[in-house]
């Protein structure tokens, strides 16, 4: 026997609940966006990582971490996204084998055209369902959730 700790019938539902909202909330908004703006909820979440910053730049290791994504698939992603001109990469000064990911013109141009449908995408399929003191404590959840993870060893 085991001394797995399974879940009770309320957590299985709870959690297969959580993942099929996420698999569609992704999805969809992934849908929107490539309708219309041609880019991918990927492409828009580089691209949101890159406009937080006031200099529309990022050390490749930063945006590994702020996105949770494996190397690879970043290195990948960049790639696509440097041949579409969204996204260039620089030298660092300071690291002769180090580089920048930085937000090019036409970068910055896609998410602003993008930003206004993807919100309105993000209200419409998550927000409207939900009334204020739901919001609310959703975010307290989503905060006490990502604090213990954030605790725990990656």
């Amino acid at each position: 026997m085991s001394d797995t700790g399974w879940l009770d019938e309320d957590e299985q539902q709870a959690w297969r609940a959580f993942l099929r909202l996420q698999g569609q909330l992704t999805a969809r908004l992934n849908r929107q966006l490539q309708a219309d703006s041609g880019l991918s909820l990927a492409d828009y979440e580089v691209l949101v990582a890159l406009t937080d910053t006031s200099e529309g730049r990022l050390r490749p290791f930063e945006l590994q971490r702020d996105l949770q994504w494996e190397q690879s698939r970043l290195s990948h992603h960049l790639t696509r996204m440097q041949r579409r001109d969204l996204v260039r990469r620089e030298e660092c000064p300071e690291d002769g084998r180090g580089a920048f990911i930085v937000l090019t013109e036409t970068g910055r141009q896609a998410i602003e055209a993008a930003a206004p449908g993807h919100v309105g995408a993000v209200r419409h399929l998550f927000f409207d369902g939900l009334t204020p003191d739901q919001v609310t404590a959703l975010r307290r959840l989503s905060d006490q959730l990502l604090d213990r993870l954030d605790a725990l060893p990656r």
